[in-house]
């Protein structure tokens, strides 16, 4: 892929370009690095155990200092703040995090959870200012559910909080299910089912390399094209067109008008070329892919005597030097780049 002309300036939108010509929109802000569930492509037990040294408190950025980065990089084209984790309800008081962000003008806020505390936080959240909600489900099937989140959560809780979140008026919801061949493949098509007719849109993603935790084989990914096949027999689909520049899903409804449905193709079909999300770790660590090997520490800035100017100059200067197209040179490799480590997805909030 060519490098950009070297005008790194702004877009129209008056965002920041990286050197591949791809504009500062998105800002995933971890709040917490725990998780109620040890799903074994993200938090496996085996390594998230008992005895894991999750962040100290203190190292964690505080509400004041995420807002604080959050309105720097509103002046810099962000244009969309998701709250993640871990589990971003596990972290105290969140409802007021989202009032700060949302006081942030011309921007929108999203959480992506697991939906477990949804029910008894969404109502606040919702008041606070909260836009969108993303649910992870990876089965409509309790026992594969089980098994996959790894903690004996049952699909139930999950439901709850779905329709606990369409009450609240923060519909149509996202349903995110990361698919593993031999796993969790032969539930999917009761999930499409399951929310076939609602307002809610299910999305199918395919298994990630992130981190180096995970397991990750290429033999475990069902590729996009094989699960639109298998929906598409079940319930007819045609491709509807992205409703923005950059959206990471392939967007798909139901022939018979019953609703939408997504596939996010990150292996077989990388989408680096328009990729626009930054992300910031619970602990203050900027990363601009999601396969990144560091980040760039902004909690020490935040905590001397850096002024806003100076973190404004020192963001920007990232995300004009980003290179990363991690998916796009895995894709050439033919799924092996094992000599290049990764973060781990519950660290920077996938």
């Amino acid at each position: 892929m060519p490098e950009h002309d070297g005008h790194f300036d702004t877009d129209l939108d008056g965002a920041e370009i990286d050197r591949l010509g791809r504009p500062l929109h998105d800002l995933r802000i971890s709040v917490t690095d725990r998780c109620n569930f040890r799903c074994h492509y993200c938090m496996p037990k085996e390594v998230f155990g008992s005895d894991f040294e999750f962040i100290q408190r203190d190292e964690i950025l505080s509400f004041e200092e995420i807002e604080r980065i959050a309105r720097i990089t509103a002046d810099l084209g962000v244009r969309k703040f998701r709250l993640t984790g871990g589990e971003p309800l596990l972290r105290a008081d969140l409802p007021t995090l989202v009032e700060m962000l949302a006081n942030i003008p011309d921007t929108e806020i999203a959480l992506t959870t697991n939906a477990t505390l949804l029910a008894s936080q969404v109502d606040r959240l919702a008041s606070a200012g909260l836009d969108r909600i993303t649910v992870s489900l990876d089965s409509i099937n309790d026992a594969v559910f089980r098994e996959m989140n790894d903690m004996d959560f049952p699909v139930a809780m999950v439901l709850e909080g779905i329709d606990a979140a369409s009450k609240a008026g923060l519909g149509p919801i996202k349903i995110n299910a990361v698919v593993r061949k031999g796993i969790n493949d032969h539930t999917l098509i009761d999930l499409a089912r399951h929310f076939r007719g609602s307002e809610h849109i299910v999305r199918f993603i395919e298994f990630m390399d992130v981190g180096t935790t995970n397991g990750w084989r290429l033999d475990e990914v069902l590729p996009a094209s094989d699960l639109v096949a298998l929906i598409d027999a079940e319930f007819p689909l045609e491709s509807i067109a992205p409703q923005y520049e950059g959206e990471v899903a392939k967007r798909y409804r139901y022939r018979d008008g019953d609703g939408e449905i997504g596939f996010i193709t990150s292996v077989t079909q990388s989408f680096c070329s328009s990729c626009s999300r930054a992300r910031i770790s619970a602990d203050g660590r900027l990363y601009t892919c999601l396969f990144a090997v560091e980040g760039s520490d902004l909690r020490a800035r935040l905590r001397d005597a850096t002024s806003d100017e100076e973190l404004r100059t020192f963001l920007s200067s990232i995300w004009r030097e980003r290179s990363d197209r991690y998916s796009e040179l895995r894709s050439k490799a033919t799924g092996d780049l094992e000599g290049l480590p990764r973060v781990e997805m519950s660290y920077i909030g996938g």
